[in-house]
């Protein structure tokens, strides 16, 4: 692992930690340990400090009373409130998309749709979700809405690791595939209705991925509170 620079400040710590947390290198409800991470990216104590605040606010990280951090577990519930809002924002985007995006702009869409569906038939699932993000980030953007777009990169941050964790079915695999299918092709018509419910209904489908990946629900938190 390389050494931060010490150009860079405490928002390139959180970024690197964010990534660590995305990537299940630091597991749901682990703690943190602080000296670890100084060691590994070279900085000192303040830095990390304060970019465990930002990670907390963010809702990745928990802060504990005198007893340092650990990475926030998700439950069921909780993603699925944020799913809920997500999915009537990306549903949005979808119907302003068809609006204001350009020819140039849905091409650019379909060519990242054929590499997705590229990276699909060959197995590379860290290539498939990679582009699967460009797409989705690309008809978020052709909405023209910045109060949109900050709102839902501030929601997709806290339910990242489960949106594209790597425990996924064949058969959710699939339905996924389908659906960017129909998204391009209501895209392609400017159908923004169609767009909108494609959109919202993809989003809502993911849930099924939450309980492959580290989530647990509302009775297991109880449990583990009290053991």
């Amino acid at each position: 692992m390389s050494k931060i620079q010490p150009r860079t400040l405490y928002r390139e710590v959180a970024n690197r930690t964010r990534e660590l947390i995305e990537r299940g290198e630091l597991a749901p409800g682990e703690r943190i340990s602080e000296k670890q991470l100084c060691e590994s990216f070279g900085v000192s104590r303040t830095p990390l400090r304060e970019a465990l605040k930002v990670l907390a606010s963010e809702g990745l990280v928990e802060l504990l009373p005198n007893r340092g951090a650990r990475v926030k577990q998700l439950t069921y519930k909780m993603v699925k409130d944020t799913y809920d809002l997500m999915g009537a924002l990306e549903g949005l985007s979808g119907e302003l998309a068809c609006l204001h995006i350009s020819d140039e702009g849905i091409a650019a869409i379909c060519q990242l749709h054929q590499r997705m569906l590229m990276h699909y038939r060959n197995r590379e699932l860290a290539d498939y979700f990679r582009v699967n993000q460009e797409i989705h980030e690309s008809i978020l953007h052709a909405s023209n809405n910045e109060v949109l777009i900050e709102m839902y990169n501030n929601l997709s941050q806290r339910v990242k690791r489960v949106r594209y964790s790597k425990k996924m079915t064949e058969a959710y695999w699939r339905q996924a595939v389908q659906d960017h299918e129909n998204m391009v092709d209501a895209l392609k018509q400017r159908d923004s209705k169609r767009l909108g419910y494609v959109l919202r209904e993809h989003l809502c489908n993911k849930l099924e991925v939450a309980s492959l990946a580290g989530v647990i629900d509302e009775e297991e938190n109880r449990s583990v509170a009290n053991s």
